[in-house]
């Protein structure tokens, strides 16, 4: 690999102006393009002290052995040239979106003198007409199924239909009505292209008027007396309304639109997109990405869309670039992402962010398949067995452990500007959470929002604990259960490794937590999340894992259940304590009254929404008491409660 001084450039000669520019490897492959504002600051940032940047970014600066650029004018051209770039050289370094699935698609041989139908996945073939690609194979196989029913065109395979011609007897398809049978000579070529044009328009979201054509001819057969003709277009008629139920409208007739949402953390992003053609979807795609450094959320979705329609096979997918793309943030270019798409589709493309209405609801329900999509790549990336085993190997040769930690406990705390302070602990074993083992604790001895003294007072519970049923555990009787309750001892198991959400200040109460009660074989470190690093105690510098690890997805995962545990209960403990607070007047509600009316409606808002009928059907409850507590709730504004800590005013 290149030493990245070798081909640095010389002081003063990047200009400062905004531009696009691309680093190159020795035989003149590009492996990254990037854009902007001021060049020299930003080509500045890749030669800096190393072990600052990104595991992604160096090794692509250690790759390379030139960098260029190129000078603009504005954030139109910037992106312009980007996207060119991006679309001829496809880098390697810059962000991969891979699908997360295989998506089925509708293929209409148009190039054949009697053209088929049929669901597939995979390469496309010129010719051609494709249709999708949709969510559920079996989804748009019903729907291909009642189509036929009304424009019953071929959809059997070319060895079948030689083999009809041959013996002249058509195949099951034809004697249930759904094939035209032009195998046989009972429609011509003519004929079957006019059913074939028929089945493109409806996948193509032409609808109406073949609904009007039907409905049509179905009242014309009817006023010549011809019932049995009509019966026959009713039923057709009642298919094609069915298979149009599948595909219902969710925006206006008019609307061409790709719907983009993302869920992102610090490592991956997921990134999900319905095509949307004539106010129906058409299509759903997803994507999912390694995050390579710190992009902002506009940044991601600016990069997506560059790569997305820079596609060549997206025609063929999802019909091109429509007239607008809805964003559920601003693209970080603002309104040259527009221009750009305006540029390359030939005609206007408007670029919006929903904030009400028929596409705000789409865009969440977009937003809720991207979340779903990240949550189940997590899922199936944590319980893959061989993934799990490099991540504690990797764990093991980073922090310099004797074995593999297999037992990982990690602490978080929250709190409300210091008030109604908790803790958590989480448990993952063999890199699986482990939730029997969740524990929960309230901060006692430790006043405001003081999270190193949490940690400590944490930390030191725990293992006294654990001190105190290892001290018990002696000969014969050592066993992990409790004799008297026949229950698993809570601290009795000892971690392969301890984890803190924090820095440098949470590792050092920890590890002073742990000098004071004399335990020493239990590895500590911290992780801090701005910047994914890892510390250990009476170290200077942190550890830095590469972002690619496995090791670092592991920790990673293990702090964020141990925040989303503490901050659940934080959020239980302040709902209760301002449901205290507006209760407090109410004659002969006592604290188990109270108790049991948020045990039975377990939020604020959810009491506030009961009537008083509701209220009344609590046990312990009448209509008078139920009355007086409406009455209290209703004099204070929706949405307030005081704090019984502070006396402030929070928002539940």
């Amino acid at each position: 690999m290149a030493d990245p001084a070798s081909y640095r450039p010389a002081p003063g000669t990047i200009p400062t102006q905004p531009g696009v520019y691309r680093f190159s490897d020795a035989a003149g492959t590009v492996l990254y393009v990037g854009k902007a504002k001021n060049l020299r600051q930003r080509l500045n940032s890749y030669f800096a002290d190393p072990a600052s940047l990104h595991f992604r970014t160096q090794t692509m600066v250690r790759t390379a052995a030139h960098v260029e650029w190129t000078v603009v004018q504005n954030e139109l051209e910037s992106l312009q040239l980007e996207y060119t770039w991006i679309k001829q050289y496809d880098p390697r370094f810059n962000i991969k979106y891979r699908d997360d699935k295989s998506y089925p698609w509708v293929c209409v041989t148009w190039g054949d003198e009697f053209p088929r139908v049929f669901v597939g996945r995979g390469a496309k073939r010129k010719g051609n007409r494709y249709y999708g690609p949709y969510a559920q194979a079996w989804a748009i196989r019903d729907t291909i199924d009642s189509l036929l029913r009304v424009f019953p065109m071929r959809s059997c395979t070319n060895g079948t239909f030689k083999t009809a011609q041959a013996s002249g007897c058509p195949c099951l398809l034809a004697h249930i009505g759904k094939c035209a049978a032009p195998c046989v000579g009972r429609v011509d070529a003519i004929t079957h292209r006019d059913l074939v044009a028929d089945v493109c328009d409806f996948l193509s979201g032409h609808t109406q008027h073949l609904t009007r054509k039907l409905r049509a001819a179905m009242l014309e057969a009817s006023n010549e007396l011809e019932f049995e003709r009509a019966a026959v277009l009713r039923d057709q008629l009642a298919a094609l309304e069915s298979a149009t139920e599948r595909n219902a409208i969710v925006l206006g007739d008019a609307t061409d639109a790709d719907v983009i949402a993302l869920a992102a953390d610090e490592l991956e992003v997921a990134i999900q997109v319905f095509h949307v053609r004539h106010g129906r979807v058409r299509g759903e795609r997803g994507w999912v990405a390694d995050r390579a450094d710190a992009s902002s959320l506009e940044e991601l979705i600016e990069t997506f869309c560059l790569q997305l329609y820079a596609d060549p096979d997206l025609a063929a997918i999802s019909g091109g670039i429509p007239r607008e793309v809805l964003l559920p943030v601003k693209p970080a270019s603002g309104t040259a992402l527009a221009d750009l798409l305006s540029d390359v589709r030939g005609s206007r493309v408007t670029v919006n962010v929903p904030q009400r209405g028929d596409k705000r609801v789409l865009m969440d329900t977009v937003a809720r398949n991207a979340g779903e999509a990240l949550a189940l790549h997590k899922t199936k990336r944590a319980s893959d067995l061989s993934t799990r085993n490099r991540a504690l190997e990797e764990l093991q040769d980073a922090l310099g452990l004797e074995a593999p930690p297999l037992r990982i406990e990690c602490y978080d705390v929250s709190h409300l500007q210091g008030t109604e302070v908790v803790a958590s602990m989480v448990v993952f074993e063999d890199g699986l959470a482990r939730k029997s083992e969740y524990r929960r604790f309230l901060i006692r001895t430790v006043e405001g929002s003081d999270d190193v003294g949490s940690i400590h007072e944490v930390i030191t519970r725990r293992f006294r604990r654990y001190l105190e049923d290892q001290a018990s555990l002696t000969g014969e009787d050592a066993v992990l259960v409790d004799a008297t309750t026949g229950a698993a001892r809570k601290f009795a198991y000892k971690p392969s490794l301890v984890v803190v959400d924090g820095g440098a200040p949470q590792v050092a109460a920890a590890q002073a937590a742990l000098d004071a009660l004399g335990v020493t074989d239990v590895p500590l470190i911290g992780l801090a999340k701005r910047l994914e690093e890892v510390w250990l105690p009476g170290e200077e510098f942190p550890l830095i894992l590469p972002r690619a690890s496995e090791g670092l997805y592991l920790l990673q995962r293990a702090r964020d259940e141990a925040h989303r545990f503490a901050i659940t209960h934080h959020r239980g403990r302040r709902s209760k304590s301002m449901v205290d607070s507006l209760l407090d007047d109410v004659p002969g509600l006592g604290e188990l009254r109270r108790k049991a009316l948020l045990a039975h409606f377990g939020s604020l808002k959810k009491l506030r929404a009961a009537e008083e009928a509701d209220i009344a059907a609590v046990p312990g409850f009448g209509p008078r008491t139920a009355q007086a507590v409406k009455a209290a709730l209703e004099q204070r504004p929706a949405g307030e409660a005081v704090n019984t800590a502070t006396g402030e005013v929070d928002l539940t």
